[in-house]
């Protein structure tokens, strides 16, 4: 009898073991707690053809509401049209499903056009705006966690 209980036990620390692995990896997965600490820099150029080619149309600086943000937002009319939002001197806090919008407001719950995962969490980025985005409408970039439904910056927009 004392030797089933010891089997029985044995058996059991391991299936626990084996879970409780499975567990922490699941939980590593849906959390990333490791972009916590890792900084992402991005110097990207804008993307027009020389200097003379871009008009700025909306700037706004960028505030903290969650976490620390900071730089500004400046949404650019380049060659045929097209419209890019640039960050500058961009600085925010790393961590997992972090998005770029612009909103009728601060709040990202509201209205919004979302303009992609954030491409790093420093430095220097542009992101296309779709042709069909009326920029009468939306008076705010939003820096917010889909994962977390925080908001953890944003930036008023005012005419240039």
């Amino acid at each position: 009898m004392a030797t089933n209980m010891r089997t029985w036990l044995l058996r059991s620390k391991r299936i626990v073991i084996v879970a409780g692995f499975a567990v922490l990896v699941a939980a590593w997965w849906a959390f990333r707690p490791e972009k916590l600490w890792i900084n992402e820099k991005v110097a990207e150029p804008a993307p027009f053809a020389s200097s003379l080619d871009p008009q700025p149309l909306y700037t706004g600086r960028l505030e903290s509401k969650a976490h620390q943000v900071s730089g500004r937002a400046t949404i650019y009319k380049g060659t045929g049209g097209k419209r890019y939002l640039s960050l500058t001197d961009f600085t925010t806090p790393n961590g997992p499903d972090v998005h770029v919008a612009l909103a009728r407001s601060n709040d990202q719950d509201l209205e919004r056009i979302d303009l992609g995962t954030l491409k790093g969490n420093q430095g220097e980025r542009n992101y296309d705006l779709p042709a069909t985005a009326d920029l009468t409408h939306y008076s705010a970039v939003v820096i917010y966690s889909e994962r977390s439904h925080a908001t953890l910056g944003y930036g008023k927009l005012e005419p240039f």
